[in-house]
């Protein structure tokens, strides 16, 4: 799947392409956003565009909206008007391919960020999205639920980070669901991981099976905050865990109130830095495959071999509160509100 692969350490700007300029001084990297909606990819922003802006190169952002045709475009755009190096946090993997290329062929540098598009050209900077599947699968089992009826609440269909983290979970649960000590009794994709629409599948999850569900697996922080609020509903939130991922502050809070498991905690500033860092030089001229820490990666459905970078996350329960805190990801007021005194050592 992947080799010699690198363990790293640690404002949206609103696109006007008319403002490209190759001329302008320093190099031009660029950011395409599948949505600008969700809190974390904000965090990201800011930790690239310190990074992009300390080297004396120009920061462009777009944002597709949830839209692969605004991507598209977007990117079309982008290499138009001036762009070295492209970072694209994929709507649809597949159908920015075309993007990709067209970038190739202009010999403009592509950085698939976060998010894997499947060609060779692109250097894959991203959180181990395997590895953070087996890591809400493994705390489920610790720390939650072996056994019972689950339910898999995934993420976009379009999204290969969708499958990589499904892959992850089955790892792990594999062995007791082919025990028989857990049963699959809802499994669903949710339309570009959107809350309200993880909401709606819970909900006909928990009446498909008469409310009948001792655990959930949630793809990410967004989708647990729909998950949780379908079981309050249902007077089910807080004895059902729920796993997430991102270090939302809402869901490190539902994390300390104890309606939420785990929130695997990917901190997108190292992230964003890495990326951004990355970007520069290869603004620069350095190739991806020269890159301190790259190995190789093949792990995608086409199967296509991509330069990358996989940084490893960390999971966040209720007695590990204190670590987003100390880090400055989050303040204690943000993590501790409603939380009864004396209940969570972070929030003492």
């Amino acid at each position: 799947m992947y080799r010699k692969i690198m363990t790293m350490a640690a404002g949206a700007l609103v696109l006007g392409l008319s403002t490209l300029s190759a001329e302008a001084a320093g190099k031009n990297i660029c950011v395409s956003w599948k949505t600008f909606q969700e809190e974390r990819w904000k965090t990201d922003e800011a930790a690239i565009k310190a990074v992009v802006e300390g080297a004396g190169n120009k920061f462009f952002s777009a944002d597709a909206q949830g839209s692969a045709a605004k991507q598209q475009a977007d990117i079309e755009g982008l290499i138009t008007q001036g762009c070295n190096v492209i970072l694209v946090v994929a709507f649809d993997s597949d159908a920015i391919l075309p993007a990709f290329q067209a970038a190739a062929d202009a010999g403009v540098k592509m950085i698939s960020y976060d998010v894997l598009v499947e060609h060779p050209d692109a250097l894959y900077v991203t959180f181990d999205n395997v590895g953070v599947g087996r890591l809400m699968a493994k705390t489920m089992l610790e720390k939650g639920k072996q056994e019972g009826d689950f339910a898999f609440i995934k993420g976009d269909k379009g999204d290969p980070n969708a499958t990589f983290l499904f892959q992850g979970i089955m790892e792990v649960l594999k062995p007791n669901m082919d025990a028989g000590k857990i049963k699959n009794v809802c499994e669903t994709f949710t339309d570009g991981w959107k809350p309200d629409a993880a909401q709606k599948n819970m909900e006909q999850c928990l009446t498909s099976v008469n409310n009948k569900v001792d655990a959930v697996i949630s793809e990410n922080d967004g989708m647990a905050g729909g998950v949780v609020a379908a079981l309050e509903a249902q007077g089910l939130a807080g004895s059902v865990p729920v796993t997430g991922q991102d270090g939302d502050k809402a869901a490190l809070n539902r994390v300390a109130l104890g309606t939420q498991l785990v929130s695997v905690w990917k901190d997108s500033r190292v992230l964003g830095k890495a990326a951004a860092e990355f970007a520069n030089m290869i603004a620069d001229g350095k190739a991806a495959a020269e890159l301190p820490g790259v190995g190789k990666f093949s792990g995608g459905a086409k199967g296509v071999e991509v330069n990358a970078v996989l940084i490893p996350p960390n999971p966040v329960t209720k007695d590990k509160l204190n670590e987003v805190i100390e880090a400055g990801w989050v303040s204690k007021d943000e993590v501790c509100a409603g939380v009864a005194a004396g209940s969570v050592p972070a929030c003492n």
